[in-house]
């Protein structure tokens, strides 16, 4: 295959030259005349002929300069006429010379230009081909994507190989705007040649893998192009795309939720059921026995599928986006998808958007018209949202009438009808037709107000606009269908006025009216044939048919008084100029006038013109939509529009939900990769073959293994201590008497053993660096084993021999035995060190142990030039660590309010983030909750409940029995933000009550500190720029103008490390963030009276709102 390819492509480079060589001499025996559309370019003051020719001599010959800036000024005048929509493709062969340009400006703005006229101009385009191959291997993500973007603009079959080849590898390209120009490439490819399908299956299914937010829109898209049918593709990633919803850009959002939309309606049961009773949170309906299920199977309660409401609760918070078309799309996924009783979250939204563009109301109000139909109780509290202004346009008048008429019922009509008045007197006429329409489907509808309504009718019919008053007979017609007996006298009242109406159809409805009940009207009907008689000849042609069926039927009924005008008017419609007129005068004459050449149908006349008609049935324009999906073109236009794709309805039995599971591998994270591992659920040898393979592969790649085994012993080693200080040590106790609290802390709740646990991992450095690094490296790999024994041989066989142990010791905070001998073990060697430590160090370590009864919080923790080089020198791997999460430089003593006394009925809670690795897990943040009891009773059972959303991985504290009157107790939690600021929301429940808190992560403290070298944040930042790069320049307060105020301020913001610089006016910070461990660096390049910030990381959103946090913290002072 790659030997075609090669074969292929050197057939293509000779013909490129051939061509080029051709191109060159043609370029120079002729001289190409300006097109039509280049003279009215650059002709736009009038001046003669010859000035648009020199003007594109001009541009031509400046892109066949050899100055770069000459270049650069012809393609900014280009791509402003392209801009303005001019023809500017006569200067392509000029532009495409300079493709290969070393100026990476001129080499986009050369690409925009190939882009516009690629596919006009294919012929040309080629010979360029192997250009943008090359450029696809470029270093700035700009250029490649830029490439491909131009490639598959040539629409040109034989390309199609090298398509495939270019699609393939930018899928796998490291920038996400690559991959996501890969994306819309596959588009292109598929319609060019739909043959390459199936390789475009396998692209998609490795792009809808990929965890950036930039990509998941333009590949969701591809996939609805592709392969809509393939929902299998979906399974595997319709968690991530529910949870990546937020952070997607609004188009994307736009296509995945259409896509999910129909997703759902093919994978969930259906909670529309009329006799579904919900009970979402009964875990006996999950998990009941056999013969539970058999007892409730007649009245089983509706349990709604998690990845069901995963989906409802992702989307709901996209209802405040300031894109109307994503506002609604997620109403038309509530609409479609969620329990009715929870539809009306969508209605606020919505009215919201009547605030747009008459565009957007057009749109908004056909959906909103459709919904209303259906259920009326969603938009009744906002009727004057509906309410018709002067200003509208007639389109959206018609939509709020045909709204407020489906929101009509007994208790609004009055007001309603109010309005309908109103409306009526508009100047424009077309608006007044339909609220009279409108009135006449109230009165159908509402029986009540029926009567009201006709007489309001009446009036209108000696209004002095003949439309209204057509209108209005038209209507009556209608209305009088319902009931004819009661109302005769209106009838009479209509041919009094037959002579003042001109309009064609009010005067045929009238003389229908009266035909259709000439018995009840048996005066009057007579002589308004005879007034039609007079003026048949110069009446409508629709008036005309209906005189012949009055003639008709009063010639059955009144044969008497009217048997010559009939015969009369027959006559006159024999010779009509219309044939309809004169094919109906023979039909009705051989049907009444009984002959020898009658057949048989004479004898059945009075039943075939008398038959009693049923009435007429109002109802709204919009009833039928409802067969198309809400918000998509087909419902717009009331019929189906190409390439849309129906919803499929619900299935009767639910597929397997097990199908969107996905196996959870742990990646080895670049920092403490075994920190905080809360479920040893592998065997101890596969553990340590795992934690092996994770170092291996770290040294080959990142070189900066040493760095994470330190930062894992250290871990470890505070865990062992933690629980050496519980186990009873003597010997450690008698000689530092300030640990004399041990006692209480040893027989304390579980709650307490781990609030001490986590702030003693507060300063891990101040144990680790006095030599505990020999003992606790149990939760490392192999090799730290081995770079142990040459220093103390004795003890390292024991220490291997109970790693094991160990290792489940420190993670799930139990005592055993094999732990205690390693305890034991371990006094021997760090003891002397230990004591070798200033008293004032072990003090401070021992205050840390009661600080959580109170919220407070040590102000800085600075980590000093000695403790770095002694972590540098324990270093246990013979790989150079460079890159390292490190302690918090500083820790902000500021407490946020989770739970109000007043809400809590005495139970009041506050939070705040220690900076510190979770001890839970390494991707989740750690967070202190103080619960304090301000009540006069004590609380019990205090404990988490219910966590939403429910991808949010919250592990919550262990349940606290009893808080007395008084008594503040201080837990710990990780919760895993997904590198987001999504709220977490959580149950905090007592024996008695519930209480729904929220907490909300500042983007700050979703990031963990980092050290490095200056030359290796260099290396990163020049990785992470282009677009992972954000930048702004800010007037600094006074404060703030100096380094070491704004190097504080940015710690303060953000839970970053200092990096060394070797220039004064620039700081530099790094950190990762926690769930990912993506690197986040910040610049700070003071300069005169301002300070340029720059934060480059792959995750854009962080570092944008990053920025935005560090421009007010700075700003403001």
């Amino acid at each position: 295959m790659q030997g075609g390819f090669s074969t292929l492509r050197g057939d293509a480079v000779g013909a490129v030259r051939t061509a080029l060589l051709s191109a060159e001499n043609l370029q120079l025996a002729i001289k190409p005349q300006p097109a039509v559309e280049e003279q009215a370019l650059t002709n736009s003051n009038g001046a003669p002929e010859e000035t648009p020719k020199v003007g594109n001599e001009d541009l031509k010959e400046m892109l066949e300069s050899n100055k770069e800036s000459l270049k650069l000024e012809a393609m900014k005048r280009i791509v402003g006429l392209i801009a303005k929509g001019k023809n500017a493709s006569e200067l392509f062969p000029a532009v495409v010379k300079n493709v290969a340009s070393k100026n990476i400006e001129l080499k986009k703005l050369v690409y925009v230009y190939l882009v516009r006229y690629a596919e006009e101009q294919q012929d040309l385009a080629l010979l360029s081909i192997s250009t943008f191959q090359r450029a696809l291997k470029d270093p700035n993500q700009l250029i490649r994507a830029s490439a491909l973007r131009v490639l598959s603009s040539i629409r040109v079959p034989i390309i199609v190989p090298i398509m495939m080849l270019a699609i393939k590898e930018a899928s796998t390209d490291l920038s996400p705007y690559v991959r996501k120009t890969a994306a819309h490439a596959i588009q292109k490819l598929h319609s060019l040649d739909p043959d390459q399908k199936e390789a475009l299956i396998e692209v998609i299914e490795k792009l809808l893998k990929d965890k950036s937010t930039l990509v998941a829109g333009s590949v969701v898209m591809a996939f609805e192009e592709v392969c809509p049918d393939r929902i299998d593709l979906i399974h595997k990633n319709y968690r991530k795309l529910c949870n990546l919803l937020v952070d997607v850009e609004e188009w994307g959002q736009v296509v995945i939720i259409s896509m999910l939309t129909r997703y759902a309606r093919t994978q969930f049961l259906s909670p529309w059921k009329e006799d579904t009773i919900f009970d979402e949170n009964n875990e006996k309906a999950f998990y009941g026995s056999d013969e539970e299920k058999k007892e409730k199977e007649e009245s089983r309660p509706y349990v709604m599928d998690p990845d069901h409401r995963l989906l409802l609760r992702n989307t709901k918070p996209l209802l405040q986006s300031r894109n109307t078309a994503v506002v609604m799309s997620v109403a038309q996924l509530y609409w479609h998808l969620a329990p009715k009783h929870e539809v009306s979250v969508i209605t606020k939204s919505l009215v919201r958007l009547l605030r747009s563009h008459r565009e957007v109301q057009y749109v908004v109000l056909q959906n909103i018209a459709t919904m209303s139909i259906q259920r009326k109780g969603m938009f009744e509290p906002y009727l004057k949202s509906f309410y018709v202004r002067s200003t509208d346009a007639t389109h959206i008048k018609t939509l709020k009438l045909e709204i407020l008429t489906n929101l009509a019922n007994e208790a609004n009509i009055s007001t309603i009808l109010r309005e309908f008045q109103t409306y009526v007197k508009s100047q424009d006429k077309a608006f007044a037709a339909a609220t009279i329409q409108a009135i006449g489907r109230c009165a159908t509808n509402i029986a009540e107000v029926t009567d009201t309504c006709l007489n309001g009718l009446v009036l209108l019919l000696s209004n002095r606009d003949e439309t209204v008053v057509a209108e209005s007979v038209v209507v009556i017609k209608k209305l009088l269908q319902t009931q004819p007996s009661q109302h005769s006298e209106i009838i009479k009242h209509m041919a009094k006025l037959f002579d003042n109406i001109t309009v064609p159809m009010a005067r045929a409805s009238i003389l229908w009216l009266i035909g259709e009940y000439c018995e009840r009207v048996p005066k009057i009907a007579p002589d308004v044939l005879r007034k039609m008689a007079k003026n048949f000849t110069s009446e409508e042609d629709l008036v005309k048919l209906q005189t012949v069926n009055l003639a008709a039927k009063l010639y059955l009924t009144n044969s008497k008084q009217t048997k010559l005008l009939t015969q009369y008017i027959l006559n006159l419609g024999k010779y009509d100029q219309n044939y309809d007129i004169r094919d109906r005068t023979r039909f009705i004459r051989q049907l009444i006038v009984p002959n020898e050449k009658s057949g048989a149908l004479s004898k059945y006349a009075r039943r075939i013109l008398l038959a009693p008609k049923p009435a007429p049935v109002l109802q709204s324009a919009f009833k039928d939509r409802d067969r198309f999906q809400l918000g998509t073109l087909s419902h717009t236009l009331n019929s189906k529009a190409t390439g849309y794709l129906e919803l499929s309805d619900w299935p009767e039995v639910a597929p397997d939900q097990a199908v969107r599971n996905v196996e959870v591998i742990v990646p080895a994270k670049e920092w403490a990769p075994e920190l905080g591992k809360t479920k040893p659920t592998k065997s101890d040898q596969k553990f340590y073959s795992d934690s092996g393979e994770e170092e291996e592969e770290k040294e080959a790649t990142t070189g900066s293994s040493s760095s994470e085994e330190s930062s894992s012993a250290e871990s470890s080693g505070d865990s062992s201590s933690s629980s050496a200080e519980e186990s009873g040590s003597e010997e450690k106790r008698s000689s530092k008497g300030s640990r004399s609290s041990d006692d209480s802390e040893k027989s304390s709740s579980h709650s307490t053993s781990i609030k001490k646990k986590r702030l003693q991992r507060k300063k891990p450095n101040l144990k680790s660096r006095d030599g505990d690094f020999g003992n606790d490296k149990q939760k490392g790999a192999k090799p730290k084993a081995g770079s142990e024994s040459s220093q103390s041989p004795p003890d390292s066989s024991a220490d291997s021999s109970s790693s094991s142990a160990s290792s489940s010791e420190s993670e799930e905070d139990t005592a055993s035995d094999s732990g205690n001998e390693r305890k034991k073990e371990r006094k021997s060697k760090p003891k002397s060190k230990v004591e070798e430590k200033p008293k004032a160090e072990v003090s401070l370590l021992d205050l840390d142990d009661f600080t959580p009864v109170t919220p407070a919080i040590p102000k800085s923790s600075i980590l000093s030039p000695s403790l770095l080089s002694d972590l540098e020198g324990l270093s246990l791997s013979n790989v150079s660590s460079t890159i390292e999460v490190s302690t918090p430089v500083f820790v902000p003593a500021k407490s946020h309010e989770l739970l109000h006394r007043m809400s809590g009925k005495g139970l009041a809670a506050q939070y705040h983030f220690p900076r510190q690795p979770c001890i839970y897990s390494p991707s989740m943040v750690s967070v202190q909750v103080t619960l304090t009891n301000s009540s006069e009773h004590a609380l019990e059972d205090i404990h988490i409940g219910d966590t939403s959303p429910p991808c949010l991985n919250i592990h919550g504290f262990s349940s606290i029995d009893c808080l007395e009157p008084a008594a503040s107790i201080t837990v710990s939690m990780g919760i895993d933000f997904n590198d987001s600021t999504q709220a977490a929301n959580f149950q905090l429940c007592t024996k008695n009550d519930q209480f729904s808190v929220s907490i909300q992560p500042v983007v700050g403290e979703l990031f963990l500190p980092v050290t490095m070298t200056e030359q290796d944040f260099l290396k990163e930042q020049g990785k992470l720029t282009g677009m992972n790069e954000s930048s702004a320049t800010i007037t600094m307060a006074p404060e703030n103008a100096s380094s070491q105020p704004l190097g504080r301020k940015v710690i303060s913001v953000a839970n970053m490390g200092v990096v060394p610089s070797g220039q004064d006016s620039i700081l530099r910070f790094a950190g990762r963030t926690a769930c990912s461990g993506a690197l986040v660096l910040a610049t700070a390049q003071l300069r005169e009276g301002e300070t340029l910030l720059t934060v480059n990381t792959e995750k854009t959103v962080v570092g944008s709102m990053l920025l935005r946090e560090l421009k007010t913290a700075l700003s403001q002072g």
